[in-house]
């Protein structure tokens, strides 16, 4: 087999490992005193669905979406699944590191604690930075314009949940999560 779809095979198993993680993971979750309103939810929900869709539908999209723009190469092709890999360990870690705090949406759980250690003391919100790793790593193999036009979308999603997480952090932890915004980045550690 040839790395273009060893690679794409690869990058498959990853997210389909990282939607079965998740999807049993969210039965073991504290019960939630606060939840965001639907309409809030849909700012950060919309963007991250057409992105999502640009990204895995691109190459059956018609011109110019499906125009492959990053060229069939073996090294870009294994970079990306390195990247998809390691950005699939960063949330796996960062979620069980979570543990029962975790939400898919933006909650506060009964006896919420603010975690700050394992990929937390690296980042602010280490389960997106994974996931943002596996969509690069995504659009890397793809090399589709689609997926090129889906980032943004996707970091947008990304960029809109966080800060409706980090107020709700804000309001229920002050000074530990101020200092927390201090001391650690949100997304890249030490530049973003």
């Amino acid at each position: 087999m040839s790395a273009y779809p060893l690679a794409l095979n690869i990058i498959s198993d990853c997210w389909i490992l990282f939607a079965v993680i998740w999807l049993i993971a969210a039965f073991w979750t504290k019960r939630s005193v606060y939840k965001e309103s639907k309409w809030q939810r849909l700012g950060y929900v919309i963007p991250i669905l057409v992105g999502g869709y640009l990204v895995f539908k691109g190459q059956r999209l018609s011109d110019p979406l499906n125009l492959r723009v990053i060229p069939h190469v073996h090294a870009i092709a294994w970079t990306g699944v390195v990247l998809c890999i390691a950005g699939l360990a960063f949330c796996i870690w960062a979620r069980f590191t979570l543990g029962r705090n975790w939400s898919g949406v933006v909650t506060f759980k009964d006896g919420h604690e603010l975690i700050t250690r394992g990929p937390y003391a690296l980042v602010r919100h280490p389960i997106y930075t994974g996931l943002l790793t596996m969509f690069v790593a995504t659009v890397i193999v793809l090399g589709h314009v689609a997926g090129i036009i889906a980032m943004p979308l996707v970091f947008v999603s990304v960029w809109i949940k966080l800060r409706h997480e980090e107020k709700l952090m804000l309001q229920k932890f002050p000074d530990q999560y101020a200092a927390y915004q201090q001391r650690v980045k949100c997304l890249i550690p030490f530049i973003l």
